[in-house]
């Protein structure tokens, strides 16, 4: 019980919420949530959901998962990850989309947002693409705990309507392991909210934005998708944009085509970062771009 234990008191609040929250995810994760699950979970165990107002599950409270703002890309962090993207099982997070007769997935990921945060972008654009596959990936433990236990209580309080179905988290490090999740030319549109400005010099290698991993991104970037970036800091803003446009397979987009753009508008205002930046009236920098079509070898 790795997640709930640490150095916390075992009489403390935060450690007996989260091990309710952890037993509670244990349960549903990887479940398909409809009504017929809800009913089924409320004759065992009412309790052990967490519910409050009605049949309503209580959303979670960030004050329980504290983590560090950031975390170092080129740490050993224990990571699980597929081999290769035909051993990866998405039917675990997204088991609406398994087909009960062959056993196969319907549709596959088409949309990530990297470095997802406490799930903001994902949980707006679920109802904006409701037939895609969203998925977040974070490197953090609490703060991809906390993700799944939010789109727990999404699934599990819009289980009629089946909402929210269409989205999920897993604990990642795109900086390493990303063409071992998605295959060529996969996904439509990535995103890049609000990363780790790594301030320092010596750290810009650990930028989510590099000559390198832009060629990795091209990979999994099928021809006509978008890079979304936004951050609050002009400097990394700069950073980005120079190696994008440097980059001979993207090219950047309009700032008519970005007020045009509905998830240019869902980015710039869904995510917490986003938000907080809002609050202090501070800026926002966004830079969008398309995947060009493969050059010709002649």
């Amino acid at each position: 019980m790795r997640a709930a234990s640490g150095n916390m008191d075992p009489n403390s609040k935060r450690f007996l919420y989260r091990v309710n929250k952890e037993e509670n995810r244990k349960e549903l994760k990887h479940v398909k949530i409809d009504e017929s699950s809800i009913i089924a979970s409320d004759s065992g165990n009412k309790s052990k959901k967490n519910k409050k107002n009605g049949n309503k599950m209580e959303l979670p409270k960030k004050k329980y998962y504290r983590q560090r703002a950031h975390s170092n890309p080129f740490s050993d962090h224990q990571l699980e990850y597929p081999s290769c993207p035909e051993d990866m099982d998405w039917s675990k997070l997204y088991p609406a989309f398994k087909d009960e007769h062959t056993g196969e997935m319907t549709k596959e990921v088409t949309i990530a947002d990297i470095g997802c945060g406490f799930g903001g972008l994902m949980i707006d654009l679920s109802p904006a693409f409701p037939e895609q596959l969203i998925l977040g990936m974070e490197i953090r433990v609490q703060v991809t705990n906390y993700v799944e236990d939010r789109i727990i209580a999404l699934r599990s309080n819009h289980a009629k309507e089946q909402t929210y179905q269409n989205i999920n988290v897993l604990r990642g490090n795109a900086m390493k392991f990303l063409p071992n999740f998605f295959h060529k030319a996969q996904l439509s549109k990535m995103f890049f909210c609000f990363p780790d400005p790594h301030f320092k010099q010596r750290k810009h290698k650990a930028r989510i934005v590099t000559n390198t991993l832009l060629s990795e991104y091209a990979y999994v970037l099928k021809e006509g998708g978008i890079i979304y970036t936004i951050t609050d800091v002009e400097d990394l803003h700069n950073w980005m944009v120079k190696h994008l446009d440097e980059h001979p397979l993207f090219e950047r987009l309009s700032k008519e085509w970005e007020e045009n753009d509905k998830c240019v508008n869902i980015m710039t205002n869904a995510t917490e970062e986003g938000k907080k930046v809002a609050r202090k009236q501070g800026d926002k920098f966004v830079a969008c771009f398309k995947r060009l079509p493969n050059p010709e070898i002649i």
